[in-house]
């Protein structure tokens, strides 16, 4: 058993999660990288194991309610201890409200929903013990519901929900919980959304992605690592005070108070 300090990191194939991952290996001596994609993490993993910090690498699907056991066991078991969880994970489908599934909209909530709720839940007891911070990742769908994006919204709107609930147990339990609410950032997936939609817009790709910060009144989209920078601040000792809040980060996009 060590005494290292332990950082896990859902999503960390690509995006957010990559970028969160990155940045946290400056800070912390152990990165724990879940997701779906193998060959990404592993890309991650090297990448975290060159800033200095040792990697460890779990391809699993948060959809599968065994997954939280097998990261959650085999890294105690490993390390001893976890003291930061981000939750990162979860791409909800952009399709209209009147059109979706029940199947798709189950398939949404599954992994970005209850793939966190699970996992900080089998988690908490490690944090009580570190007296840890976790992190839920939510969208800025959630306070600007559209059609388009109803299953979007929803299932962000209901992980704020969630991190306010885990955080006044936190409060008892020394465990530090908070959710960051991303305006559009350019990611991969996002490119790849454009790179579909456009065409049928009569647009190119990059008149598309020139239009959609235009249209929700910003000036760009923003980066991976401009997120990965607030997630390292609300999980270092700087930010301890900090519990329960819902934080913004999206250029300005969302134009209530």
């Amino acid at each position: 058993m060590t005494t290292k300090s332990v950082a896990i990191v859902t999503g960390a194939s690509q995006g957010i999660g990559r970028a969160t991952a990155l940045r946290l290996a400056r800070d912390f001596r152990v990165i724990v990288l879940v997701a779906r994609n193998k060959d990404g993490l592993e890309k991650t993993a090297g990448e975290v194991r060159t800033i200095g910090a040792e990697a460890m690498v779990y391809a699993l699907d948060l959809r599968q309610p065994q997954s939280p056991e097998i990261i959650i066991k085999g890294t105690l078991e490993r390390f001893g201890r976890i003291d930061a969880l981000l939750n990162i994970a979860g791409a909800v489908p952009q399709i209209d409200l009147f059109e979706m599934t029940d199947a798709q909209w189950d398939d949404g909530m599954a992994l970005k929903l209850h793939g966190a709720r699970r996992l900080t839940i089998r988690a908490w007891d490690a944090l009580k013990a570190s007296n840890g911070s976790v992190v839920l990742i939510s969208g800025s769908a959630a306070l600007d519901p559209k059609p388009g994006f109803a299953a979007v919204a929803a299932t962000n709107a209901a992980i704020i929900a969630l991190a306010k609930a885990f955080s006044e147990q936190g409060i008892k339990d020394g465990v530090q919980v908070n959710s960051v609410v991303p305006g559009p950032v350019m990611t991969g997936r996002r490119q790849s959304f454009f790179e579909k939609w456009a065409p049928a817009h009569n647009l190119t790709v990059e008149e598309a992605i020139k239009k959609f910060p235009e249209e929700a009144g910003i000036s760009r989209f923003g980066e991976p690592e401009e997120i990965a920078d607030l997630l390292g601040y609300l999980v270092s000792p700087a930010a301890r005070w900090m519990t329960g809040a819902s934080v913004r980060i999206d250029g300005g996009e969302i134009k209530g108070i």
